[in-house]
C-alpha cells in the first residue's frame, strides 16, 4: 500500500501578492520581507556557486530591490560585485535597498561578464514583453558564467511559464515563499534549472502543490490477493493487445493482487494475468471486490468500445480512461468516478486547445468532466473537480516512448484498487512513473518501465 505525502506548495503570482499583503498587514514590514529574501538568496548563491566576481542585474521593481540586497551581502562576503541597472527603483522598499548599495553601478548595456550572473531584473509581476535594454543585456550574457535567477527567470510569466522574450536560462532559481507554476510549465520547464524555495516567513495556503515521494506501507500479515486490489483491464482490438498487456502488468507491479484482462486478445503477456471474454468480464462488474477498471489502451472507437463504456457508466466502478476510449467520451460529466489520462492531442479533441494556460485548462476540464484529469507532458498536471491541483515535474524525456501512457494507466488503477482516492492515486502514480523513467535511461522501452517498478517501490 502506498501513502501519498504532501509536496511543496505552488502559488500563483496573485496569491503570492495576497500572502505578502497579509503578512504586512499582520505587522511584518515590506522591508523586513525583502531583507529576509535577500539574506536567504545570498546564502543559497554562495553555497551553490561561490565566485570571486559577480554581476547582479537589477530591475526597476521589487525584484531589483532583492538584487541590491543580494549585492550588498555578496560584497560583505568578499565577492567583487558590479550592479547593472538602468535606473534605481523608486518604490519602497526596493529604493531603500538600492540606497544601501555603495559599490559600482553600470548601465545594463555595460553589464560585465562574470563567473556569476544574478538575474534580478523582473520577478513574478511581469506580464509584458521584456524592455529592449533588458533584452539586449540578456542576449549578450547568454552562455556567460553561472546564472542564478531571483524568484523567476526574467521574462517568464509566473503563472504559465510562457516566455515574454528571449530569456537567460538559469542553473538555479531561488523562489521566495513558494514555487510558482511558471517555474515548471511552458518554457519554464527548460530554463528554470534547479529550483529552490527560500522561506521568508509568510504563511501560504494553496490548493496547488507538487507531487511528492510517497511512503510505502507493506500489506498486512492477513492480506490476500483481493485485499491488495483487483483491477480489470478492457483489452484493445486484436493486434493491439500489447497496450492493455502493459497496463495490466503495470498494475500488478504496482502492488495489485489480481488483474483480469477483458477480451479475446493475443497471447497472454504474463502467466500472472488472467483473461475473461467480454461476457464473462461484464458479469464480474457486480463483484464488490473489483476495485478499478482501465479502458482505452489499444482500443479503437468501435461498437465494442462504446458497449464497454456504456456498461461501465452504470457499474459504479472507479475508471481509468485512456487512449482510444477518450475519443468516445461526451463533453460533460463522465457519470462515474474516473481519472482521465490524455496527452495534449487527446485533451484538445475532448476539451479544446490547451493554450498557454495549461494549468487553467486542466482545471476547467476537471470541472467540466467531473473527473480527475491528468494531462501528460514534460510537467504533468493533475486536477480534481474541486480545484485541488498537482504538478508532477519528477520525470524525464525517456518517458516519451510508446506504451509509457499505458503503463501509467495501469499504475493509477492499481493504486485506486488498493484504496487510494482518485486524485491521490493519480499523483502517486505520476511520481512513481517519473522515478521509473529516471531509472530507464536511453534505449529503454515501456516493458523496462514495468520491470523497474519493484525496484522503485523497494527504494521508498
Amino acid at each position: 500500500m502506498l501513502k501519498p505525502d504532501s509536496g511543496p506548495t505552488i502559488v500563483s503570482a496573485a496569491a503570492m501578492r495576497a500572502a505578502e499583503a497579509a503578512a504586512i498587514a499582520g505587522g511584518t514590514s515590506a522591508l523586513t520581507l525583502m531583507e529576509r529574501a535577500a539574506a536567504g538568496a545570498a546564502r543559497a548563491i554562495m553555497a551553490f556557486a561561490p565566485a570571486r566576481r559577480a554581476t547582479v542585474l537589477c530591475g526597476p521593481g521589487n525584484n531589483g530591490g532583492d538584487g541590491y540586497g543580494i549585492a550588498c551581502l555578496l560584497d560583505d562576503a568578499g565577492v567583487a560585485v558590479t550592479v547593472a541597472a538602468d535606473a534605481p527603483p523608486t518604490s519602497e522598499p526596493a529604493a531603500t535597498m538600492a540606497r544601501r548599495w555603495t559599490g559600482p553601478v553600470v548601465p545594463l548595456s555595460e553589464a560585465p561578464a562574470a563567473p556569476l550572473i544574478v538575474d534580478a531584473l523582473f520577478g513574478t509581476g511581469l506580464t509584458r514583453p521584456l524592455p529592449e535594454s533588458a533584452q539586449a543585456a540578456l542576449d549578450r550574457l547568454q552562455g556567460v558564467g553561472r546564472v542564478v535567477a531571483i524568484d523567476i527567470v526574467s521574462g517568464l510569466d509566473a503563472d504559465t511559464g510562457k516566455a515574454l522574450g528571449r530569456v537567460l536560462p538559469a542553473e538555479l532559481t531561488l523562489s521566495f515563499g513558494a514555487a510558482k507554476p511558471g517555474h515548471v510549465l511552458g518554457e519554464g520547464a527548460f530554463v528554470t534549472g534547479r529550483l529552490a524555495v527560500v522561506d521568508i516567513g509568510i504563511a501560504i495556503e494553496s490548493p496547488l502543490a507538487f507531487t511528492a515521494r510517497p511512503q510505502l506501507l507493506g500489506p498486512g500479515r492477513e492480506a490476500h490477493k483481493y485485499a491488495r486490489g483487483w483491477v480489470m483491464v478492457v483489452e484493445g482490438t486484436p493486434g493491439h493487445g500489447g497496450a492493455s498487456g502493459l497496463a495490466g502488468l503495470a498494475a500488478l507491479r504496482t502492488g495489485a493482487g489480481l488483474v483480469t484482462l477483458a477480451g479475446e486478445g493475443g497471447p497472454m503477456p504474463a502467466l500472472a494475468l488472467m483473461r475473461r471474454n467480454d461476457d464473462e468480464a461484464a458479469a464480474l462488474l457486480t463483484d464488490k471486490r473489483l476495485g478499478a477498471v482501465v479502458i482505452g489502451p489499444g482500443m479503437e472507437a468501435d461498437a465494442r468500445a462504446r458497449g464497454w463504456l456504456k456498461r461501465l457508466s452504470w457499474a459504479g466502478k472507479s475508471l481509468v480512461i485512456d487512449a482510444g476510449a477518450l475519443r468516445l467520451l461526451p463533453r460533460g460529466p463522465i457519470g462515474a468516478p474516473a481519472v482521465l489520462t490524455p496527452h495534449e492531442g487527446e485533451f484538445t479533441q475532448l476539451f479544446g486547445p490547451v493554450g498557454d494556460d495549461r494549468l487553467g485548462a486542466v482545471q476547467a476540464a476537471a470541472r467540466t468532466s467531473d473527473a480527475v484529469v491528468l494531462l501528460k507532458g514534460a510537467a504533468t498536471i493533475i486536477a480534481a473537480p474541486d480545484g485541488r491541483t498537482a504538478i508532477n515535474a519528477h520525470a524525464c524525456p525517456f518517458l516519451a516512448t510508446a506504451g509509457s501512457g499505458d503503463v501509467l494507466a495501469g499504475m493509477i488503477a492499481a493504486l485506486i484498487a488498493q484504496g487510494l482516492p482518485l486524485f491521490e492515486a493519480a499523483q502517486v502514480a505520476a511520481w512513481l512513473h517519473g522515478e521509473a523513467g529516471l531509472r530507464l535511461g536511453p534505449g529503454g522501452i515501456s516493458d523496462d518501465l514495468v520491470a523497474s517498478l519493484p525496484a522503485v517501490l523497494a527504494a521508498l
